[in-house]
């Protein structure tokens, strides 16, 4: 799995050369990394443990929200929120889609495209038993689908652990209706 460490602001530069660097090299450099320590999250962060969570701290990352599909454009909407025991100073979530993104995509801030059909976004920080900032993505997409399946998930937590990945691993599957799907 591919982990970036991620300091608001800095997304896209993070991110992006994560994902150049990772694709290179394959995942060889997260074997050597510490259990609390992302690839990479030296030169973005630190050490993540310093910050706050980290290997040893537990939190239950969770993501609600809803998706619309209608004539080739895809809104996703979600409120990432974390039940404890632990706060996150910052986590990452990742979008995964079934069809191909356009290549022009104005995103927004804190979030990033790493593939042809995936973008990755800050929280923000989760406390204990509360919710991160409102994620709003309007997605063009390359060609107009009958349908787009959207999986969501967390892509880096600081190395927290996360006994109920249930409610942080969803697929939801959006028509080119113009409804919403919620999640």
């Amino acid at each position: 799995m591919e982990v970036v460490a991620v300091r608001r602001g800095a997304v896209r530069s993070v991110v992006v050369a994560g994902s150049l660097v990772l694709g290179v090299a394959g995942l060889a450099g997260g074997a050597q990394a510490s259990a609390g320590e992302a690839p990479g999250a030296r030169g973005a962060r630190g050490v993540w443990a310093a910050g706050g969570a980290g290997a040893g701290s537990e939190a239950d990352v969770s993501y609600h929200g809803r998706v619309r599909l209608a004539g080739g454009r895809l809104r996703v909407w979600l409120i990432p929120a974390n039940d404890g025991p632990s706060a996150l100073p910052d986590a990452t979530v990742r979008v995964r889609l079934s069809a191909d993104l356009a290549d022009r995509q104005e995103l927004a801030e804190g979030c990033a495209r790493t593939g042809t059909r995936e973008v990755v976004c800050e929280t923000g920080p989760l406390p204990r038993h509360g919710r991160g900032r409102h994620i709003a993505l309007a997605l063009e997409l390359r060609e107009r689908p009958d349908e787009v399946s959207v999986r969501v998930d967390t892509w880096w937590n600081g190395g927290a652990s996360d006994r109920n990945r249930a409610n942080n691993e969803l697929v939801v599957l959006a028509l080119d209706t113009g409804d919403s799907y919620a999640f």
